[in-house]
């Protein structure tokens, strides 16, 4: 006589597959006794067994799955292309009465400066999701960690000037961050690096010296400033910070895949950075647009004339403008009216804190998180700022 084992196995569930919707796990075979098999009692034993009744077989290709209920299709979310389509057919209907409406001087500026912002940047926006996404695939989180001393002291200055060699925008550099800290690099260095790779990197330095042509101290200036945010924010995380203000599912360890996944991984990278980088783009320029048209040039002669205003009205203006860190250098040299000191600030607040980012840290780190270190980061980018423009561009100016 045969012994039958426990139908239900829970010495190791991790790899039991879920099942949704409903739908049962197929455990026909585990469940079901044998009619012609017993079971030993301790005293030797078979005392008769009832036959379980057969399971009725599932037909061959039935996947036994309900079917979907008439008309939940339609209460499916609305896609940005269906909106984008739509909003492209009623422009063609209306071409005729908003060419009359919106013939004007104004709107043509508006339009020229919009246009000159978008065009500029997309070169290095495209560049640097490009190579985002080559990173993102291809460099594992944790080879780049082992490069990082494991004291918070010493890994924290490191991971700032490594943020150079990720060519990408502050969507990218969130979740990166993430699996830095899930691969057990210390949090302060980690949050440095979040803070650093959006602002110092090459393809950031290139396009602020193209937006700024014959000032190199701007591009000086916004390295020395994002840096020493950066920094300054990992030492005083790693004084002042706790790791349960971190939601406890970014510590959970990933995998890299290998093979084809690695380019799956690069394209959804490319892709996923450039549609959210590229729509903050055209807002970036539309703003850009309607301030230079809309503000009365009056407003800005007077927010020249007061440099502390103009610092901390620049410094909120990056954060309410969210802008991508490869494209706001175009946005701050279209506002020539205003001193190169505030603008500078605009650069370095920009990349470390803006309601983009609060929204990505507040979903990836936990609200708590994002509540205490958006502001903190704030006040440090605005003091670096200042005193990185003071020093490279040789007072206020």
């Amino acid at each position: 006589m045969s012994a039958v084992a426990s139908p239900t196995d829970t010495t190791d569930n991790s790899s039991v597959p879920s099942f949704s919707d409903g739908a049962p796990a197929d455990t026909a075979e585990s469940d079901t006794v044998d009619s012609d098999t017993a079971v030993t009692t301790p005293g030797g034993s078979s005392p008769a067994t009832p036959a379980t009744p057969a399971t009725p077989a599932t037909p061959a290709g039935s996947d036994n799955v309900h079917p979907a209920r008439p008309g939940r299709a339609s209460w499916r979310r609305v896609s940005s292309l269906q909106v984008f389509s739509a909003v492209l057919v009623a422009a063609l209907l209306l071409q005729r009465p908003l060419a009359e409406a919106l013939d004007g001087t104004s709107v043509r500026i508006a339009a020229t400066v919009f246009v000159a912002v978008c065009v500029q940047a997309l070169p290095f926006l495209v560049l640097g999701v490009v190579l985002s996404g080559l990173i993102a695939a291809f460099v594992s989180p944790a080879a780049l960690g082992r490069l990082l001393p494991r004291r918070a002291v010493f890994a924290v200055p490191a991971a700032g000037l490594a943020g150079a060699v990720l060519p990408g925008c502050e969507c990218a550099s969130v979740p990166v961050a993430r699996r830095l800290i899930g691969q057990g690099l210390p949090d302060a260095a980690a949050l440095t690096f979040l803070l650093a790779a959006p602002a110092i990197n090459p393809v950031v330095l290139v396009a602020t010296a193209v937006a700024f042509p014959g000032e190199p101290a701007m591009v000086a200036g916004r390295f020395g400033g994002s840096l020493a945010t950066a920094v300054v924010m990992g030492w005083l995380w790693s004084r002042f910070g706790r790791p349960e203000w971190i939601a406890a599912r970014v510590r959970q360890r990933v995998h890299p895949g290998s093979g084809g996944a690695r380019w799956w991984v690069f394209l959804e990278t490319a892709r996923h950075d450039l549609v959210a980088a590229g729509g903050f783009l055209v807002l970036g320029g539309l703003s850009s647009a309607v301030l230079n048209v809309a503000v009365p040039a009056s407003w800005l002669e007077g927010l020249a004339g007061h440099l502390l205003l103009g610092i901390v009205v620049m410094a909120l203006l990056a954060v309410l403008l969210a802008l991508c860190s490869e494209a706001d250098a175009f946005v701050a040299a279209s506002l020539g009216s205003l001193p190169l000191l505030p603008r500078l600030v605009f650069l370095v607040v920009g990349p470390a804190v803006d309601v983009k980012l609060f929204a990505l840290q507040s979903g990836t780190f936990g609200r708590g998180f994002a509540a205490r270190f958006a502001p903190t980061t704030l006040v440090v980018a605005t003091v670096c700022g200042t005193v990185a423009g003071l020093l490279a561009l040789g007072g206020a100016r």
